[in-house]
């Protein structure tokens, strides 16, 4: 396993991170065999875990917690703050408020007294960035946090959040953790170029888009909507619709690719992630030690040039055939008021 330094922090993390949305109930609920996981994960040479106090409403944490005992001080431990934890108002969002009580509950539920990394899940744009940075500086001069960082953020957010940190004196994100796979390349466009122009880390999640470059699913192949992440997000599975047959199209190719270079698909499709000078690691979410083991098989894969041109003729740099980020859509797009003047103001004369 080869390593990268994160983000300017002198840091240094393994190229494939953990990731643990699985492990909760729902998707793989068993303890003992989560730790099983994480344990061969750390085995073969991964030093990089990340998760999120929302994945199981905590239970993800704790299993982490559990996995980590007596391996602490060798792991760099990631996780995550904005999500709902709980009835009632002010249990989530970005605020001062609510980040000094999740970040207590995030490190009794992970059994430490410190998190590496500690990102900002989604923006919150009812609470000030300069809230959110004040507070996140402060978790760091306090030493229960020792870098910060921010997940879906789109680019000129993070530019944001940097000229506030620089006009203020307050700690900047050190990472950014946005969705990326061949599948989905929007991020090529300008939030990687950002990411590297102010020397930040790049933790790229869903390698395999989904589930669609596990091989998985295939054109005129039947779906079931009903079960699996298909029951979840039916639409980004529907082979009816045209943006999922163009999906699916790209998927034989891809195939075809694979085994023309003696790969399998997933193989390509992390392979594919880490090679792009913008990505520190790539987040492999495995469910199973299956899942792990066929992750893990193809990590010493170099994709030459000439693969990746051909992966350049089947999906363009920067192009989506698919947002995996967009259930949470910008505000520029969802709120009609900034998107229209008021109706005296539209004519120009």
């Amino acid at each position: 396993m080869r390593y990268r330094t994160l983000g300017g922090t002198g840091i240094e993390v393994s190229v494939h991170c953990l990731g643990t949305m699985m492990f909760q109930d729902g998707c793989n609920s068993d303890h003992d065999d989560c730790v099983r996981i994480i344990h061969a994960a750390l085995d073969q040479g991964i030093n990089f875990v990340d998760t999120a106090d929302m994945y199981g409403q905590g239970e993800s944490e704790e299993i982490v917690g559990k996995a980590l005992r007596g391996r602490r001080d060798d792991i760099v431990l990631a996780t995550k703050v904005h999500f709902p934890m709980g009835e009632g108002r002010n249990r989530g969002g970005n605020s001062r408020r609510w980040i000094l009580k999740a970040v207590e509950d995030s490190l009794r539920r992970l059994d430490t007294d410190w998190i590496d990394l500690y990102q900002v899940h989604f923006p919150d744009h009812s609470t000030d960035i300069e809230e959110t940075l004040s507070v996140l500086s402060d978790l760091v001069r306090q030493g229960k946090v020792r870098a910060f960082g921010c997940s879906n953020y789109p680019a000129e957010e993070i530019v944001e959040a940097h000229h506030v940190s620089e006009r203020r004196g307050l700690g900047r994100f050190r990472t950014a953790q946005p969705p990326y796979s061949i599948l989905a390349r929007g991020i090529e466009a300008s939030l990687l170029p950002v990411v590297e122009r102010h020397g930040m880390g790049a933790l790229v999640w869903s390698p395999l888009a989904f589930g669609f470059l596990t091989g998985k699913h295939r054109k005129d192949r039947p779906v079931d909507l009903t079960t699996g992440r298909a029951a979840l997000r039916p639409a980004l599975f529907d082979p009816a619709r045209a943006e999922n047959a163009a999906k699916l199209d790209a998927v034989e190719q891809l195939v075809e690719l694979a085994t023309s270079i003696g790969c399998t698909l997933p193989e390509l499709a992390v392979a594919f992630t880490v090679a792009h000078p913008g990505v520190t690691s790539a987040i492999i979410g495995p469910r199973t030690m299956e899942q792990l083991d066929g992750l893990l098989k193809g990590a010493a894969l170099t994709l030459d040039d000439a693969t990746l041109d051909r992966i350049d003729a089947i999906v363009p740099p920067g192009v989506n055939l698919y947002n995996p980020a967009a259930s949470l859509p910008p505000r520029s797009l969802t709120d009609t008021a900034l998107r229209r003047r008021p109706l005296a103001e539209r004519a120009a004369a």
